[in-house]
C-alpha cells in the first residue's frame, strides 16, 4: 500500500469487488431478500396516492362518463359521493401507513444487515492486521490504516445499508410510473419522459464533479488521520522543540484541503438538484399545457391529468437519489478496492502447517551466518554467528546502529533472515509456530507500553493461564508490589492510555512484571532500564540475579555495568559480531569493548589518576 493508494477514484461498478463484497452480505441473504419483498411492496404502495386522486376527482369532483383506467374501482366505489370520499380517503391513508410499515422494515433490516456485515469485515481486517509483520507497519502510517478500517468500512456500509435495497425500491418505483403513465395515454408519457434527456446530461456532470470531490475528500481524510496519530502521540515532543506553530499551519493546509473538497461538492449538489427540479417543473407544464388542452377536447379527465402531475413530480425523485445513488456506489468501489486490496497484502511470515513443538524449557539459541537488510542488500547485520547455552546469559553491546535491536526482532520472528539462520534447541525458528514461539519469551523493551484498562490486565493481557498467584509473584520479583498495594484500588486500578499516570519507571516495573507472569523460560531486556530513573534502575538490578536465574536471558544495554554478570558479552559494530567473551576477557582485548568501557568510566578514571576495572561482583 502507499499514498497512491487515497487517490483511487474506482469504477462506479466493479463486479470482482461486487462479489467479494456481498460475500459478507451472504451469510444475511434471507434478511435481504425479505427487505427485497418490502421494498417491490413499498414501490406499490407509494404509487397508489396519485391513483386515488385521479379515481376521487373522476368518480365524484368532476364526473365523466369516459372509461378510464380506474374504471374497476369506480364501479366498485359507492354512489353516495361523501361516503366514497371518505372510502378514497381511508384507502389513502391505508397506503400511507401501509408505505410507512414497508420503509421501517426495509430500512430497519438493511440496517441491521449492514452492521452485521460490516461487524465481520471490521473483524477480518483487524485480525489481518495482527497478522501481518512488522515491516508492513514500517512502510505505512498508522492513520491510513485507521482509516481503512474506519471510514472505508462505514462507506460500504451506507451502500449495503442505503443502496443496495433503496436501489431497486426507486428502479420498482420507477417501473411502476412508466407503466401507469403509458397506461393513462402514450403521448402524455412521452411528453413527461422527454426532458430526461436532459437530466442525464445533467447527472452525468453531476457524477464527474462529486467523483473528484469525493477522492479529494477520502484522500484528505486519511492525511489528517494520519496526521493526527502522529502529532497526538508526539505532543511532548511537539511541545518540547516548539513546533505548534507550525503543526498548526501543516494541519490547517491538510484540513484546507478536505474542506475545500466537501464545498466543491456541495456546490454540486446545490446546482443539481435544482436544474432537476427545474427540469421536472418543465415535465409539469408540459403536462398542464397538454393535458388540459386534451381535457377540453374530451381526450383526458381532469382526474388523469392531476394523477400524470403527481407521477411526474414522484417520477424524478427516485431518479435524483438514484444519481446519489451511484455516487455512493463509487465510493463504495474505490473504498471496496482499498480494504480488500489490504486484506490481500500477503502474511510474509507465517507458521508452518505442521508446526515443531516449543519446549517450556530453556534450550540453546544459535545464530549461523546470519545477514539482514530492511531495505534492499543494506546489511544491518553481516555474517553474524554466536550461540547461548541454555540457562545462560548473553549481554550484546555496541554503538547506536550496531544492529542490537535487529537481533532480537529476528529471534521473535518479527522479520525473516535473508541469509543464514537462527535455531532454536537445533530447530530453525520457522519451524515453529509464531505465536507458540513469542509465547516463551518475556520481551521488556526500552520504551514501556501500558493498554488502557486495570493494571492486572497490562501484566495478563489477556492470557487466562496467568492466574493471580503468578501476577503478585511477578510484581514482587520486580519490586512492584508494594507500589500498587498503595493505590487505592491496587491491582484493579484502571490506568488511561499508555498508563500516563504513572511515572516511566513505575511503567517499565510493569513491563517487567508482564515479561515474567507466564514463566517465560527465555528472557530478552532491550535497554529495558535506560528510560528510567537511577533508582528503579538499583531496584531493577537488585532483581535482576533473580529473573535471570534458570532461563536462556538475552540483555541490550549501554550501560555496562547491568550486564558484567553476563555469562558471555557479545560486542556488535556496523552490523557484524567483532568480540566476545566475558568481561574480564573482552577487557584485556583492549579492543572495542574496552573503549566503551574507558568513555562510560571516564569521569571515575580522571578522578582517581587510574584505570580501575569494577570487579565481577560489581552491582
Amino acid at each position: 500500500m502507499s499514498a497512491q493508494d487515497e487517490e483511487i477514484v474506482g469504477k462506479a461498478y466493479d463486479g470482482r469487488l461486487m462479489r467479494r463484497l456481498l460475500g459478507y452480505v451472504r451469510p444475511y441473504r434471507a434478511a435481504v431478500v425479505l427487505a427485497t419483498l418490502a421494498a417491490v411492496l413499498h414501490s406499490a404502495a407509494a404509487v397508489a396516492g396519485p391513483f386515488l386522486n385521479q379515481v376521487l376527482i373522476d368518480r365524484y369532483l368532476a364526473p365523466t362518463h369516459r372509461p378510464g383506467a380506474a374504471g374497476f374501482l369506480a364501479a366498485r366505489l359507492p354512489q353516495n359521493p361523501y361516503r366514497g370520499i371518505t372510502l378514497i380517503a381511508a384507502l389513502y391513508i391505508l397506503a400511507l401507513v401501509l408505505g410507512f410499515a414497508l420503509d421501517f422494515t426495509q430500512t430497519y433490516i438493511m440496517q441491521w444487515v449492514g452492521q452485521h456485515s460490516m461487524f465481520d469485515l471490521r473483524r477480518d481486517l483487524f485480525q489481518h492486521l495482527q497478522r501481518l509483520e512488522i515491516a508492513f507497519f514500517d512502510r505505512n502510517p498508522v492513520g491510513r490504516m485507521v482509516t481503512r478500517v474506519t471510514n472505508d468500512v462505514q462507506v460500504l456500509n451506507d451502500m449495503i445499508a442505503s443502496a443496495l435495497v433503496a436501489f431497486f425500491d426507486d428502479s420498482f418505483v420507477l417501473v411502476f410510473i412508466v407503466a401507469i403513465l403509458f397506461h393513462y395515454d402514450w403521448r402524455l408519457a412521452l411528453l413527461t419522459l422527454s426532458v430526461l434527456p436532459l437530466i442525464a446530461f445533467a447527472a452525468f456532470y453531476f457524477r464527474r464533479a462529486v467523483r473528484d470531490s469525493y477522492r479529494r475528500m477520502r484522500a484528505a481524510l486519511a492525511h489528517i488521520n494520519a496526521f493526527l496519530q502522529e502529532h497526538v502521540s508526539g505532543i511532548s515532543v511537539v511541545q518540547v522543540f516548539n513546533r505548534e506553530a507550525q503543526a498548526q499551519e501543516e494541519f490547517r493546509s491538510i484540513n484546507r484541503a478536505h474542506r475545500n473538497a466537501w464545498i466543491d461538492a456541495v456546490v454540486a449538489h446545490a446546482i443539481y438538484y435544482p436544474v432537476v427540479d427545474i427540469l421536472s417543473n418543465l415535465a409539469v407544464a408540459g403536462i398542464l399545457w397538454w393535458g388540459g388542452t386534451s381535457v377540453l377536447q374530451g381526450r383526458l379527465t381532469a382526474g388523469v391529468v392531476v394523477a400524470f402531475i403527481l407521477y411526474a413530480q414522484r417520477f424524478f425523485r427516485p431518479i435524483q437519489d438514484l444519481s446519489e445513488k451511484y455516487n455512493l456506489m463509487q465510493s463504495a468501489m474505490a473504498s471496496s478496492e482499498r480494504i480488500f486490496k489490504l486484506l490481500d497484502t500477503p502474511v510474509a511470515l507465517a507458521s508452518p502447517a505442521h508446526p515443531a513443538a516449543v519446549s517450556d524449557r530453556p534450550g540453546r539459541i544459535e545464530f549461523d551466518r546470519v545477514w539482514f537488510a530492511y531495505k534492499g542488500e543494506d546489511w544491518v547485520l553481516q555474517d553474524v554467528s554466536f550461540s547461548i547455552e541454555p540457562g545462560a546469559t548473553a549481554a550484546v553491546v555496541g554503538h547506536t546502529g550496531a544492529g542490537k535491536t535487529t537481533l532480537i526482532s529476528l529471534l521473535l520472528r518479527f522479520y525473516d533472515v535473508q541469509r543464514g539462520a537462527i535455531r532454536l534447541d537445533g530447530r530453525d525458528l520457522r519451524a515453529f509456530d509464531l505465536q507458540q514461539l513469542r509465547r516463551r519469551f518475556g520481551v521488556v523493551l526500552q520504551d514501556p507500553y501500558l493498554f488502557s484498562g486495570p493494571i492486572a490486565h497490562n501484566i495478563r493481557l489477556g492470557e487466562s493461564s496467568i492466574s493471580d498467584e503468578a501476577i503478585l509473584h511477578a510484581s514482587r520479583s520486580v519490586n512492584l508490589h508494594e507500589f500498587i498495594e498503595e493505590l487505592p484500588q491496587g491491582y484493579d486500578t484502571v490506568l488511561r492510555e499508555r498508563g500516563n499516570e504513572l511515572s516511566t519507571g513505575q511503567k517499565q516495573l510493569v513491563n517487567f512484571a508482564r515479561a515474567l507472569a507466564p514463566q517465560p523460560p527465555y528472557l530478552i531486556l532491550d535497554e529495558a532500564t535506560s528510560s528510567v530513573d537511577t533508582e528503579t534502575e538499583l531496584r531493577i538490578r537488585a532483581a535482576l540475579n533473580h529473573l535471570v536465574k534458570n532461563r536462556t536471558s538475552i540483555i541490550i544495554a549501554h550501560r555496562l555495568s547491568t550486564i558484567q554478570r553476563a555469562d558471555q558479552i557479545l560486542v556488535m559494530h556496523k552490523g557484524r559480531l567483532r568480540e566476545q567473551g566475558t568481561h574480564q576477557q573482552l577487557l584485556r582485548l583492549r579492543g572495542i569493548y574496552w573503549r566503551l568501557y574507558q568513555l562510560q568510566y571516564k569521569d571515575q578514571e580522571l578522578a582517581s589518576d587510574s584505570v580501575p576495572a569494577p570487579s565481577l561482583s560489581s552491582p
